[in-house]
């Protein structure tokens, strides 16, 4: 989608339009052509993410079959090519097409996002357990990038942390192809769970149902640790509660609170005595 930020160039503009423009803001420059089929599929996450920057950088689209001789210039021997240009020469590049989260990086190198800022913000505040605060970081990020998975999932684990389950759950349900898809939906039973009107299964006089109701109330109290304790007493008596879903909710916590956290590492060595 072409934006006052993305423009066509060619060789009898390019010094003015890139080289020049780059002296006061970064430049990528796109080598694609028509024929190119990784170019149709690389060309509109670039534009995507231009768009989203809101200004940062800008995008310029260089036609190779037009512009042979700027291709020439610049050594360009299969496409797509990316370059990006600052201060009125290349600083990077690279070739074929890449993944949405890998061609970020690729830009934070050189035309950082205010927005990356508030998700390191937030990504540090859930790692000190201040959930609220983590939210605010990641709202400010998903402003510019609303489809960040990074933000996304951030966004997901501070809300569930905050017992905020049914605000989480179309976030979910419209989480974008990622590397952190998997495990946003492994967030999906934790989610339905502990919204109460879901837990219409609970049978107050069933033994393994009422402490199953009772650790989930421990998790939206924040007390994560009392019901692993729960869940996995639960287990040692029934393996496949529910078709599995105490296994998944403690699965589930383990993503919350992250693979890191030595909770983690203890509860994950306790599960797995427990199952086999």
């Amino acid at each position: 989608m072409m934006s006052e930020f993305i423009f066509d160039a060619t060789e009898a503009d390019f010094e003015f339009k890139v080289l020049a423009r780059s002296q006061e803001i970064p430049v990528i420059v796109d080598f694609w052509a028509e024929w190119c089929a990784p170019c149709r599929v690389l060309g509109p996450i670039l534009e995507k993410l231009t768009n989203e920057a809101n200004g940062q950088f800008r995008l310029a689209r260089v036609n190779v079959d037009g512009n042979p001789n700027l291709a020439k210039s610049y050594d360009i021997r299969s496409i797509p090519v990316v370059k990006a240009f600052k201060d009125g020469r290349m600083v990077s590049e690279f070739v074929g097409a890449r993944p949405e989260n890998q061609i970020r990086d690729f830009i934070r190198g050189f035309a950082p996002n205010p927005g990356d800022l508030a998700l390191e913000k937030g990504l540090s505040l859930l790692q000190m357990h201040q959930p609220a605060q983590a939210e605010i970081a990641f709202r400010q990020t998903l402003q510019t990038a609303p489809d960040n998975p990074q933000a996304l999932l951030g966004f997901i684990r501070s809300l569930l942390y905050q017992g905020k389950a049914q605000e989480s759950l179309p976030v979910i349900q419209t989480f974008p192809a990622s590397r952190e898809y998997n495990t946003a939906q492994m967030l999906l039973p934790l989610v339905e769970t502990l919204q109460e009107e879901t837990r219409d299964f609970i049978d107050p006089d069933d033994t393994l149902d009422a402490a199953f109701d009772n650790s989930v109330r421990l998790i939206q109290r924040g007390n994560f640790e009392a019901s692993m304790d729960g869940l996995l007493d639960i287990l040692r008596q029934d393996k496949n509660y529910r078709n599995g879903l105490a296994r998944q909710i403690i699965l589930a916590i383990f993503e919350l609170i992250g693979e890191n956290d030595p909770v983690t590492r203890e509860y994950r060595q306790e599960l797995a005595s427990v199952l086999f």
